[in-house]
């Protein structure tokens, strides 16, 4: 349920079963469709002209935001080979999203393995999340060159989210 405090208040009082459990959080507005689509024009800009793949600079966005995904409330730790092919792949993965930490053992089999974290991709972000991924792929496209919206641009494309979100509802 989304709500007021109020609303939510008067919604539990009346649910019927006194001795059922709740889970309540804060709501937070999901990211918008331009927002993504304007990171995604951006980060194909910047994969053409470095020649690197989207994937790869999305990984690495990511990385750099470091918001990890947590299963009851606890990180998720992931074992790879230590080698730069493994590293490749995590890179270059479009469903997985993992970050390299420090920590690195030996596995039974005699082989190192590096562990990962992983990290929560951006469709599960909210509309701060996915302005601060948003920002990283705008400094990269400035540092390559490549053209990007003004600050004012940026300001009235989000004005304009505004709006078209209140006269949804």
């Amino acid at each position: 349920m989304i709500g007021t405090a109020n609303d939510i208040v008067l919604f539990l009082m009346n649910a019927g079963d006194k001795d059922k459990k709740w889970e309540i959080e804060e709501y937070k507005e999901k990211r918008s469709l331009s927002q993504n689509s304007y990171y995604w024009v951006l980060v194909g800009k910047i994969a053409k002209k470095s020649g690197v793949s989207a994937t790869e600079i999305h990984n690495r966005n990511l990385r750099n935001l470091g918001l990890v995904m947590l299963f009851n409330e606890k990180i998720i730790p992931v074992y790879i080979p230590d080698t730069d092919e493994a590293e490749h792949q995590a890179l270059e993965s479009d469903t997985v999203h993992m970050k390299p930490t420090g920590q690195v053992k030996e596995g039974k089999d005699g082989i190192m393995r590096r562990c990962y974290v992983m990290l929560r991709g951006s469709s599960t972000f909210d509309v701060e999340e996915m302005t601060a991924l948003l920002n990283l792929a705008v400094q990269d496209a400035k540092a390559l060159g490549i053209e990007t919206l003004t600050p004012n641009e940026l300001l009235h494309m989000k004005e304009l989210e505004k709006q078209r979100e209140k006269s949804k509802n």
